[in-house]
């Protein structure tokens, strides 16, 4: 599988002059694919990995010169273009698992080490779609403020297919638009409820808190090391009041809503006991199970 991963750098043009190259180009970026996957998150932790484990990168191409420094490495990485990269890689893990898309979850997240404060550089924030079973990274942007994640993801969206899969996303995206970006690509949506939406937030608890409310219900309860936790999953297909006319001005729509959820957890831990509830919103006629498999 690692193997075609080269076959697809092959697309990747070298801006080198053929008689300096020392390292060819797929071996490069094959080193720092590898080398990321194995957990390395700067150019001296790949070049430290690639020292290590030659022998293991032997296996797939010649390396016939070793592998770079970091400083090299940064050189060649900042010369390609990125967008062609990462649609390489990206195509080779989507044939890797052609399966693998159908739960994908979208998160962001704040890359260690990538801030320098002495060049007043701020810590790098990525937004990831990951698909759930296969661990597998299927795309990935950068952004320069955590609060801009938001104007990324429909970018990351097309260029997936999303024809089947259910996509899950932090309340930060949880709006109409990114919702008809996922049915839009023949997906469904699940979006999480939060605080940032207090109107929207609040209803949705109370609905759940009525003794009246119609949900189907299923519990997981995960034991050791001396902690317990029980999460209960609840899903409720009563939507009307929330897809209907407007109650006020302003009032968001989402397209295709199906489902309105709720996860309660409670964790036991050393005598005492924590507990939450967290609430989503899907395009999908999800089950409990289903819920619990994907949040």
């Amino acid at each position: 599988r690692l193997r075609t991963l080269l076959e697809h750098f092959a697309a990747i043009d070298d801006p080198r002059e053929p008689p300096k190259v020392r390292y060819p180009l797929r071996e490069v970026l094959f080193l720092v694919v590898a080398a990321t996957i194995a957990d390395c998150e700067d150019y001296d932790e790949i070049a430290l990995w690639g020292c290590n484990h030659l022998a293991f990168l032997r296996r797939f191409s010649e390396f016939h010169f070793g592998t770079p420094c970091a400083d090299w490495l940064r050189v060649v990485m900042n010369r390609i273009d990125p967008d062609l990269f990462q649609a390489c890689f990206c195509d080779w893990a989507q044939r890797l698992r052609p399966d693998a898309a159908k739960l994908i979850a979208i998160d962001g997240k704040t890359s260690r080490r990538s801030h320098d404060r002495k060049c007043g550089r701020r810590a790098l924030h990525m937004v990831s779609a990951f698909a759930t079973s296969a661990r597998l990274v299927l795309a990935q942007e950068a952004v320069d403020e955590k609060e801009n994640e938001c104007a990324v993801i429909p970018d990351i969206l097309d260029r997936l297919d999303l024809d089947g899969a259910l996509v899950t996303i932090d309340a930060i995206a949880c709006n109409p638009a990114i919702a008809a970006a996922v049915t839009g690509r023949k997906g469904d949506y699940l979006l999480a409820v939060k605080a940032n939406q207090p109107t929207l937030h609040r209803e949705v608890a109370r609905y759940f808190d009525d003794p009246a409310a119609k949900a189907s219900s299923h519990a997981d309860i995960d034991k050791g090391h001396g902690r317990i936790e029980t999460r209960r999953c609840h899903v409720s297909h009563e939507v009307g009041w929330l897809s209907g006319d407007r109650r006020h001005p302003g009032e968001p729509r989402f397209p295709g809503l199906a489902a309105i959820a709720m996860v309660e957890a409670s964790v036991e831990e050393a005598g005492a006991v924590t507990t939450s509830r967290r609430f989503y919103l899907s395009s999908a006629k999800l089950t409990p199970e289903r819920l619990a498999e994907a949040v």
